[in-house]
């Protein structure tokens, strides 16, 4: 089997993810399931990691579960965070400008350079188009886009001048604040988007998630993991219907049905 937790899982939360992991693995292995892994897969892709039929426990965004990912995965569950734009097991992203930036609304970033982390992320590229759709003309609105690889490298080339603005999951927004403090003063918020479900736990096609549901939340209630799940800023699960993360496409339709396909 393999598991990995790779969506919130700087380097500096590896000791916090990892302790998790090991009480996760403890409980599955008392529910008599015997190949658990000991340790997380941070060698390979999150997206072979996803696809493969060895997978017991994964983290991945909601847009590929919704646009590619089919029925090749279940949902086990999706984590409740304790962070600014959370709500439940819902959450936003913080459209993030330079602190020292003069806009005060969306439409003045028109011409301006957006960073994303992935053409394929629902919080950096598809909440951004969705907030961004009213504002575009022609299909365009950004004088430019740029691809950075991961959220915590958006903020950066913000901070640094290479783009002028990024959309920042709400969690990966106030882990990025605990641990770099001065970013908040180097950034502003101008604005939230809309919300949709959080990033989902998945498990292989197939795979019973009942077991990995009681393993989840015997380890949310565990005292002793409390100051992990505290550097997580992980409060709780929620189970939810797939169905409801529909509401990441649909506000794909809606920028397409505006004219805006493409984040440009």
């Amino acid at each position: 089997m393999i598991a990995a937790l790779g969506m919130y899982d700087p380097r500096w939360l590896h000791r916090a993810n990892e302790r998790l992991w090991s009480a996760l693995a403890g409980h599955l292995r008392e529910a008599g399931i015997t190949d658990v892994p000991a340790m997380l897969c941070r060698s390979r892709p999150l997206a072979a990691v996803w696809t493969d039929p060895a997978l017991i426990l994964a983290q991945t965004c909601g847009y590929p579960l919704m646009t590619r990912l089919g029925d090749a995965v279940s949902v086990v569950a999706t984590p409740v965070y304790h962070a600014p734009g959370c709500e439940g097991a819902w959450h936003r992203s913080a459209i993030v400008v330079r602190a020292d930036d003069r806009a005060a609304d969306l439409p003045v970033l028109a011409g301006r350079i957006a960073a994303i982390n992935s053409p394929d992320s629902n919080t950096g590229m598809n909440l951004l188009r969705a907030a961004i759709a009213p504002h575009a003309r022609n299909g365009r609105f950004f004088g430019g886009v740029i691809t950075t690889g991961a959220h915590a490298r958006s903020a950066f080339a913000v901070v640094a001048g290479r783009a002028d603005v990024a959309a920042i999951d709400a969690v990966t927004w106030a882990l990025l604040t605990d641990r770099y403090p001065a970013l908040a003063r180097r950034l502003r918020v101008l604005a939230w988007t809309a919300a949709t479900p959080g990033l989902p736990l998945i498990t292989a096609r197939g795979r019973d998630p009942a077991p990995l549901r009681a393993a989840l939340q015997a380890v949310i209630a565990d005292p002793a993991l409390a100051d992990a799940r505290a550097a997580l800023r992980l409060a709780d699960i929620a189970v939810l219907d797939r169905e409801e993360y529909g509401v990441i496409l649909a506000l794909e339709r809606a920028a397409i049905d505006a004219g805006y396909p493409v984040l440009a």
